[in-house]
């Protein structure tokens, strides 16, 4: 006959037969997943870039795991509306978030009433597509190169305007890198998304605009303004006669967006192995190449400890770019 055993042993021994079959369950999780819908939030409404790319992989990921995948648009607040529902979101992979640069790497600089920590509520999936900055300025500024625009901005100190798609975005903070790197003194001038700040480049209200590659190209390419460099490593086949910021002479200025996938944080180890596989996949794809080439972006496709190295990074590199320039949101 067994021993009566007391209460309290009883009680440990029920949670630790409770624990042991944690692990096990995870696995099971994993091995059914996905076994219904799944949802993508992106952070932007639809027709931009962002929503594009969401609503491709959204498709893609649909084919691959072999269930719907459907796009949320949770536009608002710089993203940070976005960010807040996906780290609420239950950890079982049946969300997805598709995470811009700024949502994880600038905004948690910029406000402390965030609701959301970009290291402790997530984990990295993937990152998915990236699309490089370009230097322009407006055909009435008498500059043709990169060095140009630094040695007139330190011969008219403040003078040199340059628009952003908003304060504390990546546009803004792209002309605030320069600025440092040059040691000029700039005139950011912000507007409400990058239409506005484009048209006013274009109308010569400002003499300058950092933007995406995606969103300067066209108008290089048509003459309406000069492009002086592209913030990538390489030169871009969207611009092949724009140098890169180091071929003109100016080291250290590199910029991308980029846009990941990223799951809450308590998320199986399992089920994020099996979705970055897909995405490896998808990755492969002619389509994929084909698709975000239309919108001025590279496929990426990265393990999940190199996407937290980059958002580690990115993070320590811009939040000293936001602590020099005392950017603010609006």
């Amino acid at each position: 006959m067994l021993p009566r055993l007391s209460p309290r042993w009883a009680r440990l021994l029920a949670l630790a037969g409770v624990f042991s079959l944690l692990p096990w369950a995870a696995v099971q999780a994993a091995d059914n997943y996905p076994s219904k819908p799944i949802k993508l939030i992106v952070a932007f409404p639809p027709g931009g870039a962002s929503d594009i790319v969401g609503r491709f992989y959204a498709e893609q990921l649909s084919s691959a795991l072999g269930q719907p995948v459907v796009v949320e648009n949770k536009p608002g607040a710089g993203t940070a509306i976005a960010a807040e529902a996906a780290a609420k979101a239950d950890p079982d992979g049946y969300t997805l978030s598709l995470a811009p640069a700024g949502q994880l790497t600038i905004l948690p600089h910029l406000s402390k009433e965030l609701r959301y920590d970009p290291f402790k509520d997530f984990a990295p999936v993937s990152v998915v597509a990236s699309v490089p900055y370009v230097v322009a300025v407006n055909d009435t500024l008498p500059v043709k190169t990169l060095a140009d625009l630094a040695s007139y901005a330190k011969a008219n100190p403040g003078k040199v305007s340059y628009s952003s798609c908003g304060n504390g975005t990546l546009c803004h903070l792209a002309g605030e890198l320069y600025r440092s790197l040059t040691k000029t003194e700039l005139l950011h001038v912000p507007y409400k998304g990058s239409a506005p700040a484009i048209t006013a480049l274009l109308g010569g209200e400002v003499n300058a605009a950092f933007d995406t590659l995606t969103i300067l190209a066209p108008q290089v390419k048509g003459g309406k303004v000069k492009g002086l460099a592209i913030t990538s490593k390489t030169r871009s086949p969207a611009l092949p006669d724009v140098p890169t910021a180091e071929e003109a002479g100016l080291k250290g200025f590199e910029v991308s967006s980029w846009f990941g996938i990223v799951v809450p944080a308590a998320t199986p180890k399992p089920i994020i192995q099996r979705l970055n596989a897909a995405l490896a996949e998808i990755a492969k794809r002619p389509e994929t190449r084909t698709k975000l080439a239309e919108q001025g972006l590279d496929v990426e496709s990265t393990t999940p400890e190199a996407f937290a190295q980059l958002i580690r990074d990115d993070s320590a590199k811009w939040g000293k770019v936001v602590r020099e320039s005392g950017a603010k949101i609006e």
